[in-house]
């Protein structure tokens, strides 16, 4: 059975004990993960063990439970709270209304009734964790949907709706294999038979249709079929462009099979080959254009668009998608990423055909490109002046050349980006170290002060001051004024109290119980040890 695990607030250790010790946790679904004294002493544990319930008192020292409660509310919505009171006072029942308590109980605390509380916040517990975490069921409709969510995908394919990074996450959430080096659509197209009485007749045969075509390429798995608005649509992945004759020769042989077997006049548009999965959209409209071609040839056969398309002469311009997603990979990707990205960019190059002046003008933007962006990270120095980088691409006769270039400018603008963000870590990390040890006599001193002093949120700050000093705020805050009142203990004749304001705490009491927390002793035996050791 899933235990909950339940944290007990009270000043009194008799209390805790008595608690813990009247009700059989295990047997109603719960366990007792940890006792706290106080409500700052709770808040370190609730972080540490991060309960699903809070019993806590409401009158405690240091911090009262309703303060506990709001604070602790603030940072872990879902846990839930009971809070319990000697004291039988409307706005101290009313404060834990607004706070979301789950209960209000009155000391003394009946075993009985505690059970009660517990086992109605159990099944609350339990709905939350059904609906949450039901992971076989979702995974039973996820499966149950696949084939639904797969169709969507390729069909989003089709007409061009999905960015580069959506084709790469659904792909892989759908487990598609995309990594044919080369892609072409083939649109069939059945001819409508007026004279069938039952319109769904002619949908059934396209079904038919679909289920045969899918049979021709069973042994081929980079080819998919589906229907689409009244014909069948072929997505072929192909090894090299020369592959492409065979594809129209089988879709050539479908199409005379299909009038064989069902007696109706059928059509394959082919469109181009394209590199890049992203191009399908291209692919496919090309092969609508070429079924369109279908009254001006015999019927039963597979029309290539290249063979019925006059040849184009308009010159191809760098794709704004391709250098787009390399800014974004020289940014945030790895390097395996960028890479690919590369690779792309001088794949779509080559198989424009372009000539030398087209390759190094389009060098020029790329490199126009790359220095915006090192403006951005303020690199623009590390990557020479933009006079030498215009020599070295007027220099350039090959994409191979084109390509070693790319590749290790991308890598030196890759690198000073990161070292650049790195910096800026370490500056923001010392710079809120300084600030902590300049206030830290400040006994309001908090992330948000810190925050609002560097100009940063508080989520990103607490990760950022973690990573460069190994422990969060209020650990190292705590760490300084202890450091501060050993060094006043040591070196001056202060009392205790004295040097609790001096080190940031309001409450000496309270500054006495985190000393002896930090160094098993209080600060006036502390004292005493450095005499006697004198």
């Amino acid at each position: 059975m899933n235990l909950y695990k339940v944290m007990l607030v009270d000043d009194e250790a008799d209390a805790r004990e008595a608690i813990a010790a009247c009700v059989n946790w295990e047997a109603i679904g719960y366990e007792v993960v940890a006792e706290a004294e106080n409500g700052e002493d709770a808040l370190e544990k609730a972080e540490l063990f991060a309960p699903d319930v809070v019993l806590t008192d409401i009158q405690m020292p240091f911090m009262d439970g309703l303060t506990f409660a709001r604070k602790l509310k603030a940072i872990m919505p879902d846990v839930r709270i009971i809070i319990f009171s000697g004291y039988d006072e409307f706005e101290y029942a009313q404060e834990a209304i607004r706070l979301e308590a789950e209960e209000y109980i009155l000391k003394p605390i009946n075993s009985d009734e505690l059970v009660k509380v517990f086992l109605r916040i159990r099944e609350r517990l339990d709905d939350d964790f059904d609906r949450r975490h039901n992971i076989d069921r979702l995974q039973r409709f996820y499966q149950d949907s696949l084939p639904f969510l797969k169709e969507q995908f390729w069909i989003g394919l089709l007409e061009g709706r999905l960015s580069a990074d959506q084709i790469s996450r659904y792909a892989s959430d759908y487990r598609i294999k995309l990594d044919a080096p080369f892609y072409t659509v083939a649109v069939l197209t059945m001819e409508e038979d007026v004279n069938r009485s039952q319109p769904l007749g002619t949908e059934l045969l396209r079904i038919s249709l679909r289920n045969m075509t899918e049979e021709r390429f069973a042994d081929l798995p980079d080819h998919f079929c589906m229907n689409y608005l009244g014909s069948v649509v072929v997505i072929a992945g192909l090894k090299n462009t020369q592959g492409l004759q065979a594809f129209v020769s089988a879709m050539d042989q479908i199409c005379k099979l299909s009038k064989k077997q069902f007696g109706l006049e059928t059509t394959a548009g082919i469109g181009k080959v394209y590199g890049n999965s992203r191009d399908i959209s291209r692919s496919f409209e090309e092969a609508r254009e070429a079924s369109m071609y279908r009254m001006l040839v015999e019927g039963d056969q597979a029309i290539y668009i290249g063979d019925v398309e006059p040849k184009s002469s308009e010159v191809i311009t760098l794709d704004e998608k391709l250098m787009e997603r390399l800014l974004r990979e020289i940014k945030i990707g790895d390097d395996a990423s960028m890479g690919d990205a590369i690779s792309d960019i001088i794949a779509h190059l080559k198989k424009s055909s372009a000539s030398i002046p087209q390759l190094r003008m389009w060098c020029t933007e790329i490199a126009i490109e790359l220095n915006r962006l090192a403006s951005m990270y303020h690199t623009e120095s590390e990557m020479g002046s933009p006079e030498e980088m215009f020599d070295k691409i007027g220099g350039f006769h090959s994409f191979e050349e084109t390509g070693e270039w790319l590749e290790g400018v991308c890598s030196k603008l890759k690198d000073s980006i990161r070292r650049n963000r790195q910096d800026a870590t370490r500056v923001l990390g010392e710079k809120a170290i300084a600030f902590i040890r300049e206030h830290y006599k400040n006994s309001g001193l908090s992330v948000d002060m810190v925050c609002q002093h560097l100009g940063v949120g508080a989520t990103y700050f607490s990760s950022i001051f973690k990573k460069e000093t190994g422990m969060n705020f209020v650990a190292y805050l705590t760490k300084i004024r202890m450091e501060e009142a050993v060094s006043l203990l040591e070196n001056t004749e202060e009392k205790s109290y004295v040097i609790a304001g001096m080190v940031g705490y309001e409450e000496p009491t309270y500054f006495s119980y985190v000393f002896k927390k930090q160094f098993g002793v209080s600060p006036a035996k502390y004292r005493q040890t450095l005499t006697k050791d004198q």
